[in-house]
């Protein structure tokens, strides 16, 4: 029995429209944790048993592939690692089980605020970028002022792959739990990580009840981004100062592997 059939199966189920009518929470804190697995079992038994789990086609964990697209320099991991105010990230991203796709422009801007948008896209095309697409990412680029002939030069460049599951807490926040991290870079380098659990909560302003069994337990919140950190696991020569922390304590024992 994997991580995810292990914690999930104790709890009652809900559906995706339930959740989204339960805790749509437009306007939420984010909180992200990277544990090893033992703890993440050690803290998931102590989730409230009324909480429930996302169950779709009776599935209580969903397969995720994406695809990050950034230009030769990595021009959009570059801006993200020197801490830049204008930065974006393109991703393709599919939902395996049900065969979706979207391409998704996460941008920030000069004021800090960042915004999140996304396009339909064929299921066939996740690890390319069509004439659509590229057009869809000249846009964005634009608008943050570094010029539209940036998404011409983007490309595949990092896919990560993981298995997601959906608690939806009794106090109405919601948390992701993703297990089974992989990691295929463009250069031929692979890492696997099933040792490594990510879980991410999503709450008002004030802490969930996760967060709180999490700071019991001595695990606090850290800055990972499964594009940026995975990249600069995989090729320690990039600048990577912002992820330093999250590098040395939990990558630096597990080099890429050529594939």
């Amino acid at each position: 029995m994997n991580l995810s059939d292990r914690f999930a199966g104790r709890f009652e189920t809900v559906s995706l429209a339930e959740l989204v009518s339960e805790a749509e929470l437009l306007t939420r804190v984010d909180r992200k944790y990277l544990l090893r697995a033992n703890d993440a079992v050690r803290v998931l038994d102590g989730v409230d048993a009324t909480a429930r789990v996302l169950e779709i086609d009776g599935e209580r964990a969903s397969l995720y592939g994406t695809m990050y697209f950034d230009t030769p320099e990595l021009l959009s991991y570059r801006l993200a690692a020197l801490g830049r105010r204008r930065r974006f990230k393109l991703r393709s991203r599919h939902y395996v089980e049900t065969d979706a796709a979207f391409l998704e422009m996460k941008t920030r801007g000069a004021r800090g605020t960042t915004v999140k948008e996304r396009i339909e896209q064929p299921s066939d095309a996740v690890d390319r970028l069509t004439d659509e697409g590229r057009a869809y990412a000249a846009e964005a680029v634009e608008s943050l002022g570094l010029g539209a002939e940036v998404a011409d030069e983007l490309e595949p460049t990092l896919h990560t792959g993981y298995r997601r599951t959906t608690l939806l807490l009794p106090e109405g926040a919601r948390a992701t739990v993703d297990t089974d991290l992989e990691w295929l870079d463009a250069w031929g380098g692979r890492m696997s990580r099933p040792d490594l659990v990510i879980v991410e909560t999503k709450s008002a302003a004030r802490a969930s009840s996760l967060d709180r069994l999490l700071w019991r337990a001595g695990i606090r919140p850290v800055g990972i981004s499964k594009f940026a950190t995975g990249l600069a696991a995989m090729r320690p020569e990039l600048p990577s100062n912002k992820w330093s922390r999250v590098l040395r304590t939990h990558f630096d024992a597990q080099p890429a592997l050529a594939a």
